[in-house]
């Protein structure tokens, strides 16, 4: 009897490495691609295969805040090159597609730095759709999420990535700054060079962002 709950044990054991591994696998690769690609159908593709993920491995909080993450930058996407304003018909139901999967995931791993940086995200695409009318609900909203990403995490390095790119990005009668965005995303840099993961699927992401708007300075 005592031989047969051993071999239960180890068969369960095997299949529970067995499945992790494929999880992993999966993650991984999606991951690294969720980083560099700023096309809106591949962002579309990423949140869609994130999420079929997260619905089969159910109790992992990552494949949620990916397919979020993918998610606001599809809806990015779609306001590049368009300055501020966009059509929320469009923008908005990409948002609370977006808010739906990061509070899956937010149920999964309460008070988390780097979900609030997500929901910091999801804001400011809000906002951005209409700022003169948005801004003092979506734009307190975002503010107010990062002010949270920053206290559960101070080193967290995306928390100074999104605060220099407000500061880039926000004309000087508002509080922007192009000096004081610079020391930002140094702030950043120096926060990037001595994060660690926690696992090899947490997120790292940002450092492409960060050296673009540090190439804007030379």
């Amino acid at each position: 009897m005592k031989q047969m709950f051993a071999l239960l044990m180890l068969l369960l054991t095997v299949t529970a490495f067995a499945q992790s591994g494929k999880y992993v696998s999966a993650m991984q690769p999606k991951i690294a691609m969720l980083d560099t690609t700023r096309n809106g159908a591949t962002l579309l593709d990423l949140s869609n295969s994130f999420e079929r993920i997260a619905n089969a491995e159910k109790t992992q909080w990552l494949p949620f805040y990916y397919a979020a993450l993918a998610q606001a930058n599809y809806g990015y996407s779609k306001i590049q090159g368009a300055g501020m304003g966009g059509d929320p018909a469009v923008i908005d139901p990409i948002a609370d597609k977006a808010d739906t999967l990061l509070s899956k995931a937010e149920a999964l791993s309460t008070l988390n730095s780097e979900i609030f940086v997500v929901h910091k995200m999801i804001n400011s695409l809000r906002m951005l759709v209409d700022p003169q009318s948005r801004y003092m609900t979506y734009g307190a909203a975002a503010a107010a999420a990062l002010e949270t990403a920053k206290k559960l995490n101070p080193d967290n390095p995306r928390v100074y990535l999104l605060e220099g790119q407000d500061k880039y990005y926000t004309p000087e009668q508002y509080g922007g700054s192009k000096d004081e965005a610079k020391k930002l995303f140094e702030t950043a840099a120096q926060k990037y060079d001595t994060f660690k993961p926690e696992n090899a699927l947490a997120p790292t992401w940002g450092k492409w962002a960060l050296q673009y708007f540090l190439g804007l300075y030379k």
